[in-house]
């Protein structure tokens, strides 16, 4: 099952690889800086159309339904077709599909593919995470040793304030600090050692699902920023760390 969803994962990247004339087709949803393009839409029809034929029986929740489902108890793929949206319309080649499949309210395999880079992260639970084809193990790297990632919640303008008290908390306390645009990207990021730790205070299933799997399988931690386990039938906060960065800051 792994190499076939990996397949369909990469031809929808084609989409991505392939689209011209973005600003001619965006439109604006719910928050600030929250947009949706026709490629969203077309690499999330041709992701629901392929995986179908995979699990026949799956449903899909996907961050451009109309109308948004519950994660239900049987399987389902959690997607996010296109995580940096805003990013992908100004050319900044940082970007990617994400796809987590779950089965009775659990995350059982997780991807993150980058197609501008070609990377692939990816975990099946119990058997280890990847980049491609190597292994990812994590490295016990303490926060002011190393970079630490931090989004901002565009959509949710009412926690501009937080969001910079998070930003100066990291600058201060992390050897320097980074935001990229993509959630999915930066949790994987955590789990590939190019980060320490990354944070941010308002997440939606699609951003975090299938990287939190890939972290798990890594050897880190994540959790919400209050360090509850996550769930993934609304927006949460995300901390995702190795576990010496993760006791650093929350201490």
């Amino acid at each position: 099952m792994t190499e076939e969803i990996l397949k369909v994962i990469k031809e929808a990247g084609k989409i991505i690889l392939n689209a011209h004339d973005i600003s001619f087709d965006i439109e604006s949803k719910q928050g600030d800086a929250n947009f949706v393009t026709q490629y969203d839409t077309q690499v999330q029809d041709f992701l629901y159309k392929e995986l179908s034929k995979i699990i026949p029986n799956a449903t899909f929740i996907g961050e451009e339904d109309k109308n948004q489902k519950k994660v239900n108890n049987g399987s389902c793929f959690i997607i996010d077709p296109i995580d940096g949206t805003t990013n992908f319309i100004f050319d900044y080649k940082h970007s990617a599909i994400s796809v987590a499949f779950m089965q009775n309210g659990e995350i059982i395999t997780g991807y993150v593919y980058n197609p501008y880079l070609d990377e692939v992260f990816y975990a099946h639970k119990g058997k280890g995470a990847y980049l491609n084809d190597r292994p990812l193990h994590m490295k016990d790297i303490h926060l002011k040793d190393g970079i630490a990632g931090f989004g901002t919640s565009p959509y949710y303008r009412d926690m501009t304030e937080q969001s910079f008290a998070l930003a100066r908390k990291l600058y201060n306390r992390a050897l320097d600090i980074r935001r990229s645009g993509s959630a999915a990207l930066d949790i994987c990021y955590v789990a590939a050692n190019r980060y320490v730790l990354f944070a941010e205070f308002c997440l939606s299933p699609w951003d975090y699902a299938a990287a939190s799997l890939i972290v798990r399988e890594a050897g880190g931690n994540i959790t919400t920023m209050d360090q509850q386990p996550l769930t993934y039938d609304k927006p949460i906060s995300i901390l995702a760390a190795n576990p010496a960065a993760y006791k650093d800051f929350i201490h």
